[in-house]
């Protein structure tokens, strides 16, 4: 049956609150991994790890599949007292283009980070090496990355991750952490806590535009061919206001290819009867764009790499909860939204 009481958040804010303080640095997942593992082998599902991918799959996996990705954003220690971005590092640059949503905030966002506070953390267990302060942040021209300066780590050794000190905090009405993408991982949980008998792919290395290759290996090793893959994630507005406008983003494209349009319009349908406000992310930036000079980008997304380097074989839809403070510690939604994603998922629920 479908979730009966969508109001009560208690144990998804349980899930979420522990979630938030584990590290999960983009590159450097495996501590996480771990923590995740441990949520999932508490409910009935069946369990796997593969490179890059944690597989949960419930009485009837082919019902639906659900993709979130796990990492989020934080440092790597490349050198004596030198941190870089660890998305953007150079092992990275063959995968960006140029054309994603991060790419083109690199140099907005280099000093949103100074006074941070930061912790490091030994690569796999995750076991805590200390804490510091970002004292400054700038965009290097020579080799296209955000650095850092950090007081208070100058003793780490190179492929060190450092995390952002993140702490959830709830209001009446708005929740705010680092919450891409450890609000949907949570959301997931819950779902499988809740009766969810899908399948979930948990992905690594998503903001470095990695993660459909481990999702993409997993599905064909099963022999996988799919149109029902819905991929949940936060989407960012620039204010308050305009991520007030809906309580759920859906996408009919995005820069790189374009979605299943039957399912799109099965989860708009379901937002139409569930009178869940939502909007487009797509439509609204090309909105946006017809007023500027220079235009934003319709980002790429897991599910658009996917389409495309499967000739459209996999394919699916995305649904996002929007949110203000993009890529840092202090990432807001809504609960409203939250309770949105939740009931609307909960028709997925046998």
């Amino acid at each position: 049956m479908p979730l009966a009481d969508h109001t009560d958040l208690s144990d998804f804010f349980e899930i979420l609150h522990q979630l938030v303080r584990e590290p999960s640095v983009v590159g450097t997942e495996d501590s996480f991994f771990l923590v995740l593992r441990r949520e999932l082998e508490e409910v009935d599902v069946t369990v796997e790890r593969h490179l890059g991918v944690l597989v949960a799959r419930g009485r009837n996996p082919e019902s639906i599949v659900l993709s979130a990705h796990i990492d989020r954003h934080g440092l790597l220690c490349t050198g004596p007292n030198e941190f870089q971005y660890a998305a953007f590092i150079a092992g990275n640059r063959g995968e960006l283009t140029g054309d994603s949503v991060s790419e083109q905030m690199m140099a907005s966002i280099a000093d949103r980070f100074t006074g941070q506070r930061v912790q490091a953390h030994l690569p796999y267990t995750g076991t805590y090496l200390g804490q510091g302060i970002i004292s400054s942040g700038y965009l290097c021209p020579r080799r296209h990355n955000l650095i850092f300066e950090i007081s208070g780590l100058d003793y780490l050794q190179p492929g060190t991750p450092i995390s952002f000190l993140d702490r959830l905090r709830v209001t009446p009405t708005h929740l705010s952490a680092q919450l891409d993408n450890v609000l949907s991982v949570a959301i997931i949980i819950h779902l499988f806590r809740s009766g969810f008998s899908g399948t979930a792919l948990f992905t690594a290395q998503e903001e470095a535009g990695r993660s459909w290759r481990y999702a993409l290996a997993w599905l064909q090793r099963e022999s996988i061919v799919t149109r029902r893959l819905l991929v949940l994630d936060t989407s960012p507005y620039p204010t308050p206001e305009a991520a007030a406008e809906q309580d759920l983003v859906l996408r009919k494209k995005d820069a790189t290819a374009e979605f299943d349009a039957d399912f799109t319009v099965e989860i708009q349908d379901h937002c139409r009867t569930l009178h869940i406000p939502y909007s487009y992310k797509d439509t609204w930036i090309e909105n946006q764009n017809a007023a500027r000079a220079k235009p934003m980008s319709l980002g790429r997304t897991e599910l658009g790499r996917l389409v495309a380097a499967t000739g459209g074989q996999i394919n699916g839809t995305t649904l996002q909860i929007p949110t203000t403070g993009y890529h840092t510690a202090s990432e807001t939604a809504s609960l409203a939204s939250i309770r949105a994603a939740i009931r609307l998922l909960g028709t997925y629920i046998d």
